[in-house]
């Protein structure tokens, strides 16, 4: 599977809303990463775009987009909206199973703070379908009551400094069935932001995805 323009943006409709995407596809993909934005972020995340880089040059499709419109989102209560961005999330993820460019892609979801939550939720939705979730510090106890249906091999990554979100992943991860991992990052903060901390985020969540999509791909 070639395409041309590696970067293509795409417009994605959901119910009576269009939700803007960026599609990346690299030569012969070995799998789809969707990302689900935390709270107040978009398809534009510095952060996420930086991780989409280096699993693209792994090998991996990805798919940033925005889970809500810029309308929807001058709505706060809208960006906790647990619920609300997990339907989006499934609906978009439906999207990528029967789009002529991604069709028969095993599908991974990288979500961040509460997209995290959202991701976890869509993941237990679809069972088996999802191969695998990486969560970017995020907020996995906001999915809590969905924890014990992940199939999805999951990885928790949480910044060493972040106590609070620490003990939340903990508990998160006791709630979890499936493969699982629960990876602290020394001397790193909520968003990463140290020297060499989110590359490492993104090299270990990059091993990851190439790890669960190969088995899958078995």
């Amino acid at each position: 599977m070639i395409l041309e323009d590696k970067h293509k943006p795409v417009s994605i409709r959901v119910g009576g809303v269009v939700l803007q995407g960026n599609l990346t596809i690299p030569e012969n993909p070995s799998g789809i990463i969707i990302f689900s934005h935390g709270s107040g972020s978009s398809r534009l995340s510095p952060r996420n775009n930086y991780v989409a880089k280096v699993l693209q040059q792994k090998g991996m499709a990805t798919l940033l987009f925005d889970l809500l419109t810029e309308q929807e989102d001058t709505i706060y209560e809208n960006r906790f909206d647990i619920d609300l961005l997990t339907k989006r999330l499934i609906e978009v993820t439906n999207w990528v199973k029967n789009y002529s460019l991604t069709k028969g892609l095993h599908i991974g979801y990288f979500g961040a703070s509460t997209g995290a939550a959202s991701a976890l939720k869509a993941a237990a939705s679809f069972g088996k379908e999802i191969s695998a979730v990486v969560s970017r510090g995020g907020r996995p106890d906001l999915a809590m009551k969905k924890l014990h249906e992940v199939s999805a091999s999951t990885l928790l990554i949480v910044g060493g400094w972040d106590d609070i979100v620490i003990k939340l992943n903990e508990k998160a991860y006791q709630k979890l069935n499936c493969n699982r991992e629960l990876k602290i990052i020394p001397e790193a903060s909520h968003l990463f932001e140290e020297p060499g901390k989110l590359e490492e985020v993104a090299n270990i969540s990059a091993n990851w995805f190439a790890k669960k999509l190969h088995q899958k791909n078995e």
